[in-house]
Formats: C-alpha cells, structure tokens, sequence
C-alpha cells in the first residue's frame, strides 16, 4: 500500500433513495454518493471494486504483465509500469455522454452532477478503492504462471490512470485528488482521461496547480452531428464545451493527448478528415493516439464487431492526418490497434522523465 495509506474498517450506513436533477435515483450514504445496491452487485459481477461513488478495477494488460504476456500501450510509448497502473473514476456512475461505444456501462449512469457536500474526500475515495484494489489483485497470488515480485509491486501504484469509467472531471474535489496522487512517495504519474464536458474543471486544474502528467482529451468527431450521434451528449451546449476544452490544450502546462477512437461508418468518411486535421492543428497537443474501436463489453449491445477498425487502415488514417498537419508518426502497437503522432511544433521527450 502507498505510504500512508491504511485500510481500515467502514462502518455500516443507512441508504435513501433520493431523485437526481435528471429524474435518476443516486443512493446517498450518511450524506454521501453511494452507487445504488443493484448496479453494485453487476459491477462486482463484472470484476469492478467499489468504494462510495468510486470505482477501480484490474486492467486487462496489468493482469498479463504479471505474467509476463506483455505490456500496455502506455508503456511502450510514455514508459509506465504496467503491473503497478492503478485505473479508477471518482465518479464511477456519472457522466454527461452516453458514448455508443463505449464498453463501460453507460446504462447504469445516475446523475448529471455531484453535490460538492456529499462526495468523499480524495482520501476517503483512496483508502477503499485501494482495499478494493488489493482485493482483486490477491486472487492473481493462487496463478502459478504470475510473477509473485511483479504482484508484490502492484500492491504500489506508481502509475494512475483516472479514466475507468464514468467521467472524472464531474468529481467536484478533482484538484485536491489530483493533488494528493502526486504528493505519495512512489507516484511517478498521474493520466486524467476526459470527455470535454467540463472545462470549468479543466481551468480549475490549471489554476489550483492540479494538472495532471498528462491530459487526454476523447476525440471521435470534428463536426457537430458525428459528435451527437456517438456521443448522445446530455447537455444542449456539449459541442460547445468539448470545443471550449480543446482550445485549452494548448495553453495548458502539462503534456496533453488527444485520443481518435475510430469508428468504422460512424466517423470514417474521408470528407472528414479536413476537419480533423483542422482541429488538430487548433487543438495543438503534443500527441494523438488514433485507435481503433474494440468490439468488447458493454459497446457489444450498441455496435457491431464489423465497426472495428484494421490495424492497416487506422496507420492509413494516421499519416494522412500527419501529411495534413504539424504532426509525424512516433510509434504503434498493433495488437492494440493503436498509432500515435507527435507534434513537431512541441516535441518533448515521449518517455515521461520519472520512468526514463
């Protein structure tokens, strides 16, 4: 466990039901957003620890790179470790889009916004989502095939990625979160993954000093209709926020991502790639990742495995948007169906400088 982090006892609650400003029950626990008991049992049932509104869960690459099967993406191409990568959303069950391909369960989102006065504090969030967490991992201690030293060390994050599900930026004590990750002793990097809608968070970052190493913004559409139909965004002004967010990117003092998540017949037209690669250029990141759309989880009842992307076409899809723009290939991993460009105009050293 982290230095300073004990897990102790949560004493039992009395649960409400009380009607969220979109019509949906939240359950609230000794004033606190608790995700409601049904959705809970399905989450636990799809491998998923819950703490409050929190969620954590064991990624499908950390699980492998303790068996020595391979490592993430992010590893190849920013240098984290793999095996000690803890994945978590403060706002497990909130958001404002209900993305059609997403895999994480959008069906079960409650609410549009998080009472400032009933979420958990940053520490509270941690020390159960760490017990959580170090639950999943102890039955990977009975598989023969696992490094028994790599699990050991997973026991201590020194990489988070908050991006599991719902959307972060929503959790109003980001910045103190965010803040508190990085003053632990074995934190090496934080990754925030955001949907765009909350600029005013983003700003909040950026002023309370509570960036994070890097910022990845979704992208999945450069013009207003492709966005609202993959989105199907709950705000009326959502293309107007996600564009607010872009045009911050980059202004911001950290390293900023934007994520192309392909979607065959939803966004791959070529007539629009003159959007992308303008929005690209205004966007100024100092990486895109272009992926393709995994046919998995929950996105399984809402597409089709023939909306994925091949490796061949996300590379074609790729260097037309470097022949178009200031940026040029870096690297790929193609059992992941990824290719990521970096900026010319902002070339820094892709390895973040604590792994290299």
């Amino acid at each position: 466990m982290p230095h300073g982090i004990s897990i102790g006892s949560i004493h039992s609650a009395q649960y409400a039901q009380v009607l969220s400003c979109s019509g949906e029950t939240v359950t609230e626990s000794d004033g606190i957003i608790q995700i409601d008991s049904s959705k809970s049992a399905a989450l636990k049932k799809a491998k998923y620890g819950i703490s409050d509104h929190g969620t954590v869960g064991l990624c499908h690459w950390t699980k492998k790179s303790v068996r020595h099967e391979g490592v993430c993406y992010k590893h190849t191409f920013y240098g984290i470790s793999t095996h000690q990568c803890m994945e978590f959303s403060p706002a497990g069950m909130h958001c404002q889009n209900r993305c059609v391909y997403c895999w994480r369960p959008v069906e079960f989102y409650d609410s549009m916004s998080m009472d400032p006065k009933r979420v958990a504090s940053p520490q509270e969030i941690m020390r159960g989502l760490y017990a959580e967490r170090r639950r999943l991992l102890m039955g990977h201690y009975g598989d023969q095939s696992a490094d028994k030293a790599l699990l050991d060390e997973s026991q201590t994050p020194s990489h988070y990625a908050i991006s599991l599900s719902g959307e972060p930026t929503m959790y109003p004590r980001l910045p103190e979160l965010i803040r508190y990750l990085k003053s632990l002793a074995a934190t090496k990097s934080v990754f925030l993954v955001t949907n765009g809608q909350e600029p005013d968070m983003i700003r909040r970052l950026a002023d309370e000093d509570a960036l994070p190493t890097q910022l990845y913004l979704s992208a999945n559409a450069a013009d207003r209709g492709s966005f609202m139909r993959i989105n199907r965004p709950r705000y009326e002004d959502s293309w107007e926020r996600w564009n607010t967010t872009m045009e911050m990117l980059s202004g911001l003092d950290t390293r900023t991502v934007i994520r192309i998540t392909l979607i065959k017949n939803h966004n791959t037209d070529p007539e629009m790639r003159t959007a992308f690669a303008a929005m690209l250029d205004t966007a100024g990141a100092h990486f895109v990742e272009v992926k393709s759309y995994m046919h998995i989880g929950r996105s399984t009842g809402r597409l089709e495995r023939q909306n994925m992307v091949d490796m061949h076409e996300v590379r074609e899809f790729a260097a037309d948007m470097a022949a178009r723009t200031a940026f040029a290939y870096m690297d790929e991993v193609e059992r992941s169906r990824i290719v990521v460009i970096q900026n010319g105009r902002r070339m820094i050293n892709p390895v973040i400088e604590a792994y290299a």
